[in-house]
């Protein structure tokens, strides 16, 4: 059905960016003070801890609005690969008590986030799907 495929990327889209928005929401109200630690911990300048808001706060803002769709979710990707190298490292191997591998969530933001850079907004979006970044 036509028209099916800018709903699909809508719904990737608003699942990610709402999602993700609460990790920063959180930041937001309860600080980074994790994040800093961990930054610090990994000998990476404390600074960098405040990209964390970009991550998770910037980037799901312009998922849902539909508005740079792409750098948004480039940026998602780049905010796992940190969350990964990080803190989840040594969960790579791991499974949950569940059962399920201990990084799925990591995992879905990851690939969701890939998959947002790889095919845009789509049509149901700021851009309308017409730009090179929708």
């Amino acid at each position: 059905m036509r028209g099916t495929d800018d709903l699909g990327k809508l719904v990737l889209r608003l699942t990610l960016g709402i999602l993700l928005l609460f990790h920063g929401v959180k930041k937001i109200t309860g600080g980074i003070g994790f994040v800093h630690t961990m930054v610090v911990a990994h000998g990476l300048p404390p600074q960098i801890a405040y990209l964390v808001y970009i991550g998770e706060v910037v980037a799901p803002v312009l998922l849902i609005l539909g508005f740079y769709s792409r750098i948004g979710g480039l940026i998602v990707v780049i905010n796992m690969l940190f969350a990964l190298f990080l803190v989840h490292m040594h969960q790579l191997g791991s499974l949950a008590p569940t059962g399920g591998w201990a990084l799925e969530l990591q995992a879905f933001y990851l690939f969701s986030g890939l998959c947002v850079l790889l095919l845009g907004a789509g049509r149901f979006s700021i851009s309308g799907g017409r730009g090179t970044w929708d």
